[in-house]
């Protein structure tokens, strides 16, 4: 089985997009970051949205295969990372 690198839930939290790759498998992790003050993140309201695609190609010219969005927590990330592992 794959093992991927997928940031920390603070990248994530600082609206950090992330792309990666394994093999053929791409894929592109873009934060949707609420805030419940200037400085506080709301995570219970965030989410990570995870994009993968098979080939060569960057994002823009690739057909993306899947989409799926992910709660901004602990669990979200690592239930992320198997979703994109088990594509490869």
């Amino acid at each position: 089985m794959a093992d991927i690198f997928i940031p920390t839930l603070h990248t994530f939290a600082m609206k950090n997009p992330f792309t990666g790759s394994c093999g053929m498998l791409r894929f592109k992790i873009v934060p949707n970051v609420q805030m419940l003050t200037p400085k506080e993140v709301d995570f219970e309201n965030s989410s990570i949205t995870a994009e993968y695609w098979h080939g060569i190609f960057c994002y823009e010219k690739s057909e993306i295969e899947g989409k799926e969005t992910f709660p901004m927590t602990e669990e979200g990330r690592l239930d992320m990372k198997a979703w994109l592992e088990a594509q490869v």
